[in-house]
């Protein structure tokens, strides 16, 4: 019995034993197959990972190659201020088409366009429709609109990408900026002279301009020009130091996004392209070359100045009586006398005088960055054009070319190139003129808006230490003058140590006998309606009025420019 058990026991014992050893192998060959599935899964995700890294590394590439090269034949490059503000910019548009010969059902077509689009006039697009051509139905659609079409699924509506030059800025830099024709060629200003190059670079191309004080500038002209009855008006702000143009205005000016084709002569760029007898301007000129001559000083003495002196038969007056016949050179300046910028005239010379206006850039064509640029009109030296000159009658320059040779004579008699190009490097200036010029001239331009002799006093505006000239010339004609007026101010400022030269001009300006001036002497006194057609009148109050804008913002943020 004992026996019998005891193989009970054993075969209990075995039968667990071998229980025990197969759910070993099962679970062996499970753990493998994990295992293995595993080892494919890595490798899928491995393999995953590194496909999705090529194709990330491809769409990179794509794109940096879309950033090297132009999109499309209508690529141009960007332009911004100084501040990096976008005056120009390419962006992408949709233009919409209508192919007539897709068309099904023209009745219905025409319902659902004028369902989208109710301000057009679908008399003369049925008329295209029947001439059996494909035309476009509306450039630069809005997303709402092209979505809309698209949902009609008409064959006939057809989309094409486009790329679009816009100006933001709108009228405020066109005569800067200029225009592009349908063929995306450069016809005016930057868009022209630039026209290469903004083809070709990606960058943006950065100017000297300052937005802000483009709008300030732009919007006191615009104001005196209905004050003063003008037939247009500019002004230019410059760095008198490298040349560099924070504003350059002419009005009436225009809107590039139009492309507009433009032949009204009203439109010419006043500020580099007009070539004007300025006047008395040039007074300051002839000082300037008589001190660069080193023949006269500040305090040289006219005696006996006659009123009148007569040259080939013309007669050649003091503006005003009233002007002592023994004056300084100081005082004919500040008092803007005729018959003494006349005689420091002859003691300069012709050929001296001649040779000095060429240093300073008056005579012939400026280099500029824009195309549009006058040339003087040629004239014949001699005894009697020197004495004309000598006051600035009967000579021709550009506004541009004033506001070169005014920041030559006050910079300390460094050259300098206008420039609307913003430039990376500094350029070593070369000096032309004696040193002592502008330290002659720069107080006498600050007594002639300071003292009540002078002929600007409505610009001495508090804080910024402007000096500047008056001048005012009639319009010449074929055979003479007419009673028609450019009135100019060249303003520099501060004086104790110049950086920038305003200059302003107004065409045909008339009087307003309801506009009421302010003096700027602290005495709080008003005068009301402009008593004389003279630039003392219009463009210095012009200035005064600019310069109380555009001040705040050029301290702030260029208050140490050199």
């Amino acid at each position: 019995m004992s026996n019998k058990n005891s193989r009970i026991i054993l075969e209990d014992r075995q039968s667990n034993f071998l229980y025990e050893k197969n759910e070993s192998k099962l679970n062996i060959s499970f753990n493998r197959i994990s295992f293995i599935f595993f080892i494919f899964v890595m490798i899928f995700i491995i393999y995953s990972i590194h496909l999705i890294h090529l194709g990330s590394r491809k769409v990179k590439f794509e794109i940096s190659n879309n950033l090297k090269k132009p999109i499309n034949s209508l690529y141009r490059a960007d332009i911004v201020d100084r501040n990096d503000k976008y005056l120009v910019k390419t962006v992408s548009s949709i233009d919409i088409g209508i192919s007539t010969k897709k068309i099904i059902d023209k009745k219905k077509l025409l319902l659902n366009l004028k369902y989208i689009f109710p301000n057009k006039d679908y008399s003369k697009i049925a008329s295209k429709i029947e001439n059996k051509n494909f035309f476009y139905f509306e450039r630069k659609i809005s997303e709402e609109n092209y979505e809309k079409l698209m949902k009609l699924g008409d064959k006939s509506i057809q989309s094409e990408d486009k790329l679009t030059r816009i100006y933001p800025q709108k009228n405020l830099f066109s005569h800067i900026i200029g225009q592009i024709d349908d063929n995306n060629n450069g016809i005016s200003g930057l868009e022209k002279s630039l026209d290469e190059d903004l083809k070709k670079i990606q960058q943006p191309i950065k100017l000297t301009v300052d937005k802000d004080i483009q709008f300030l500038i732009r919007r006191e002209l615009l104001k005196f020009n209905k004050v003063f009855n003008t037939k247009g008006s500019a002004a230019i702000l410059m760095n008198v130091n490298n040349g560099e143009i924070f504003s350059l205005v002419s009005l009436p000016d225009f809107d590039p996004n139009k492309r507009e084709k433009i032949s009204d002569l009203n439109f010419i760029n006043r500020a580099t392209k007009g070539v004007y007898e300025f006047g008395s301007v040039f007074k300051t000129l002839t000082l300037a070359a008589a001190f660069d001559e080193e023949i006269v000083e500040p305090e040289t003495e006219f005696v006996d100045l006659p009123k009148l002196l007569t040259c080939a038969g013309f007669s050649i007056r003091e503006y005003d009586n009233k002007i002592p016949s023994n004056l300084t050179a100081e005082q004919i300046l500040i008092r803007s006398g005729n018959i003494g910028s006349v005689r420091i005239g002859q003691k300069i010379g012709e050929d001296n005088y001649k040779l000095f206006l060429s240093k300073i850039g008056i005579l012939g064509e400026t280099t500029f960055d824009i195309d549009e640029v006058g040339k003087p009109i040629k004239f014949n030296w001699g005894k009697c054009p020197l004495a004309t000159i000598s006051f600035g009658h009967g000579i021709t320059t550009t506004l541009l070319q004033l506001a070169k040779a005014y920041s030559i004579i006050v910079n300390g008699g460094y050259n300098i190139n206008p420039s609307l190009i913003k430039k990376t490097k500094k350029i070593d200036r070369e000096k032309i003129l004696n040193a002592e010029v502008s330290k002659k001239i720069l107080p006498i331009l600050r007594k002639i808006v300071t003292t009540k002799e002078g002929t600007a006093s409505l610009a001495n505006v508090a804080g910024y230490e402007i000096g500047g000239k008056t001048g005012t010339a009639q319009k010449s004609t074929v055979g003479g003058y007419s009673k028609k007026k450019i009135n100019s101010f060249i303003s520099v400022f501060p004086t104790s140590k110049p950086k920038f030269v305003l200059a302003v001009m107004l065409d045909e300006p008339k009087t307003n006998k309801d506009y009421i001036y302010h003096y700027r002497d602290g005495s709080n006194i008003k005068y009301k309606g402009t008593p004389f057609n003279t630039s003392g009148w219009t463009t210095v109050e012009v200035t005064g009025q600019i310069v109380e804008k555009i001040g705040p913002i050029l301290a702030t943020k260029y208050g140490e420019i050199n």
